[in-house]
């Protein structure tokens, strides 16, 4: 058995189905151990897509999804994926091809030095130097990547401990050997390399995977916090919680936790992966007039939501009472120190407070009646500006098309600026766990390797990426890999030919649009050159059918994009966050 067998060992007993990769000679036998083993191999075009699609599923499924990927370029094309995994908290492995041990900083191919370069972006990154010890440092790197605050893992393996000892010998053989009378250099170069691979192969026979799952238990709230918590709810009359991708880091719990809401009673905002928690039209969920609704809230109460960019860095919440649980203590009390800090899972923190919180009238309907009202009327505003004539698709009038025609079981794939954040206010998640967004960071380019990863975890949903048109440059070329591993996504691209969020306000203020005009290119062609079906939207009247049609080509098997001539709006002006 080889070191690549082995690695595919531990990816099979830790519940691996899926390996991404863009394949390359420092990594082959990884790849062919895991097929061998039943994972499917899936290969992309670009390897930061590898890593989206293992965010994306990480984030679904609650297991660190893998991607593996050659040594140098390969590595270094995956720093923005990992440091996104890093910033949106998902547990995810990259494993990494590197020069053979004997040769490192001797000038090899794609040598460098990738310990220092992902370090930072990473909760843990090792090299790993003999073969018998890759199990223990993979079985390791799991429980790392999920225990506590999840996140990415880096774990570097010379090409050398992958394959077969009896070969890596004859390559180092093939170094020294000749048929000439070696000098007494020759012959210690010699010795030292038949050492060394004896050395890195030294126990390898008896190295293996462990049978059982070894996740660690999440860390829970004290009872003592749930007691205090329990008792400033209470007494709370305007009380309101906003919800986060941590709340849902056990997919497993998912259930429980929408009884817990629903017991509770007290209105709720969701955000980041936590949408689509309570269904498309839950009476407790609020969308609409988030931050004056916190201004006025008496009782604030953030499950794995920090004080960041995304709430003013805390100035959004009023002088209410805060409560705050958080996986991440660093989090739990960045920019605004909370009333009451609950260290420990947020979703396990919700289900315990929902436990002992007494089943009686909270005297909360005004309230929630107060936060109903104003989204209704802001629903029947955002209706009025999706009537309105523009030059071109109204984006508004496209994104609730697709609001009607949505399937109930469906995930909706977020990666653009203005286009995707219209849609955010109109498309409704149907359920939780469908709802895939880059995070904090605010990536550009997650949307192909995500939709890739929630098709292969998802194949009975309806998976639509929702594109601008900027950000569909990043991994259009996907649509190759949709093509050759039969993964029918649904694309919308919104094409307005700009940058829009940039360009909106950039104009207004600098009057100038420079670095921000695009073409309205046909990306519809390039999604057929690359084997998928292309549709062509440009007037209002074809968006039913052309919607339909593209979600009967995704039944039929067919990778899909929409291009959708759309118009400029005013919808979101002022809108740039810092």
């Amino acid at each position: 058995m080889n070191g690549g067998e082995l690695v595919a060992d531990v990816l099979k007993a830790r519940g691996v189905q899926f390996l991404f990769t863009l394949c390359g000679g420092h990594i082959s036998p990884i790849l062919v151990g895991a097929k061998q083993r039943g994972i499917r191999v899936v290969d992309v075009r670009h390897e930061a897509n590898a890593v989206f699609a293992a965010d994306a599923v990480a984030r679904l499924t609650g297991i660190p999804g893998v991607a593996a990927v050659t040594a140098g370029p390969g590595v270094t094309n995956t720093i923005t994926a990992v440091k996104n995994a890093q910033m949106a908290q998902s547990p995810l492995i990259l494993l990494g091809g590197a020069t053979a041990t004997v040769l490192k900083g001797r000038g090899s191919l794609q040598d460098i030095d990738q310990m220092a370069l992902m370090r930072p972006h990473v909760k843990w990154a090792t090299s790993v130097g003999k073969v018998r010890h890759l199990p223990r440092v993979l079985e390791r790197a799991f429980q790392v990547a999920a225990h506590g605050v999840p996140g990415p893992v880096f774990v570097e393996i010379p090409v050398d401990l992958l394959y077969d000892g009896e070969l890596v010998q004859s390559w180092y053989g093939a170094k020294t050997g000749s048929d000439r009378k070696k000098r007494l250099s020759e012959k210690f170069l010699e010795w030292y390399l038949q050492w060394h691979v004896k050395r890195v192969f030294a126990g390898s026979q008896e190295a293996g995977a462990s049978p059982e799952q070894q996740f660690p238990e999440p860390h829970g709230p004290s009872g003592v916090r749930i007691l205090e918590a329990t008792k400033k709810l209470e007494t709370a009359k305007r009380p309101l919680f906003l919800l986060g991708s941590q709340s849902l880091l056990e997919p497993a719990a998912i259930d429980d936790l929408v009884l817990a809401v629903e017991k509770i009673g007290a209105p709720v905002y969701l955000s980041g992966m936590a949408r689509g928690l309570l269904g498309a039209g839950h009476r407790l969920q609020m969308r609409h007039k988030r931050r004056d609704a916190l201004k006025e809230a008496d009782l604030v109460i953030l499950a794995g939501v920090p004080c960041d960019f995304r709430l003013d860095y805390g100035r959004h919440i009023g002088r209410a009472t805060l409560i705050s649980a958080n996986r991440s203590r660093r989090d739990l009390t960045k920019n605004r120190r909370p009333n009451l800090g609950v260290p420990g899972d947020p979703g396990r923190f919700l289900r315990r407070l929902a436990q002992g919180f007494p089943e009686r009238d909270r005297g909360w309907d005004d309230w929630i009646h107060t936060l109903r009202r104003r989204d209704q009327e802001r629903d029947t505003e955002i209706q009025k500006k999706a009537e309105a004539p523009t030059e071109g698709i109204n984006p508004l009038a496209l994104c609730s098309e697709l609001e009607r025609q949505l399937d109930e079981e469906s995930v909706l794939v977020a990666d653009g600026g203005d286009f995707v954040a219209t849609a955010s206010y109109i498309v409704r998640p149907r359920g939780p766990l469908r709802w895939l967004d880059p995070g904090v960071f605010g990536t550009l380019g997650v949307g192909a390797g995500f939709a890739l990863g929630a098709k292969l975890v998802r194949p009975e949903a309806e998976v639509w990426l929702i594109y601008g048109d900027g950000s569909s440059g990043y991994s259009i070329a996907e649509f190759d890999t949709f093509a050759r591993h039969k993964v029918p996504v649904i694309a919308l691209v919104g094409n307005d030919a700009c940058w829009m969020q940039i360009a909106r306000e950039q104009v207004d203020v600098l009057k100038d649009d420079v670095g921000c005009a695009l073409a309205r290119t046909d990306y519809h062609n390039v999604a057929e050159g690359f084997g998928g079906r292309g549709l062509l939207l440009q007037r209002p009247d074809e968006i039913p059918e052309i919607l339909s049609q593209a979600k009967e080509l995704a039944r039929q098997g067919h990778p899909v994009l929409i291009n959708a001539h759309i118009g400029k709006t005013d919808f979101r002006k002022g809108s740039i966050s810092m």
